[in-house]
């Protein structure tokens, strides 16, 4: 694999800004590896993109995330508008159907893609996709979603991390005993405990939607 060259990609209300490692087309046939996820953005995949010597590996930082400046003057995220943007992404490689690697939001992205552009992805690996609603307790785990969403708000960035840790440390369905717990102390997280004042967190935030329009379940 080659050094890595950043481009940007000029799209309606984005400079959606990648980095390409490798050849564009990829040496030996093999599709390019797309990496992405959110609010990751391509800083996040460093260390594992460098293990793909034999591959040409792309990653992006999301529309309004990282070096993608929205000049649309939105502060929302969508499945929807991430797909399409990243369907324009890989047409601008030219190299389609590529591979891709997928995680948290970035794998509800990826779904999305898969169900409305089919053609441009061969094989997709979507690690932890967030999507509640196929979940067999969805009830209370969009419940415990609220609760963080609700730490934010009310107690700032600190407090609704030491929230979203503590939702995704759970283990098993979402119980009585889960929200039977006190709230937890930032600190015991090295988090700060005092707020900002900030609410725009793009992963905290009710700014990020986290479901497809499609069934995520559906087989192509």
């Amino acid at each position: 694999m080659t050094g890595k060259q950043t481009h940007t990609l000029a799209l309606p209300g984005v400079d959606l800004v990648y980095d390409v490692r490798g050849p564009l087309p990829p040496a030996g046939g093999r599709p390019a590896l797309v990496m992405i996820g959110q609010p990751m953005t391509a800083e996040g995949f460093e260390a594992l993109a460098a293990h793909f010597t034999d591959r040409t590996v792309v990653t992006y930082d999301p529309r309004g995330l990282g070096r993608s400046v929205r000049t649309d003057g939105r502060s929302d995220h969508t499945p929807q508008q991430q797909a399409a943007d990243l369907h324009l992404l890989v047409e601008a490689l030219g190299v389609g159907p590529v591979d891709m690697f997928a995680s948290s939001g970035g794998a509800v992205t990826a779904l999305e893609l898969v169900a409305t552009h089919p053609g441009d992805v061969g094989t997709l690996v979507a690690h932890e996709p967030p999507i509640n609603a196929v979940l067999p307790d969805a009830t209370a785990a969009e419940r415990a979603q609220a609760a963080v969403h609700e730490a934010y708000r009310a107690r700032g960035t600190g407090a609704g991390m030491a929230a979203f840790i503590a939702m995704t440390s759970w283990r098993g369905e979402f119980t009585d005993a889960y929200f039977a717990q006190s709230a937890p102390d930032p600190a015991m997280f090295g988090l700060p405990t005092d707020d900002d004042g900030t609410r725009d967190d793009p992963l905290l935030s009710k700014n990020s939607g986290r479901s497809p329009t499609t069934d995520p379940t559906r087989r192509r």
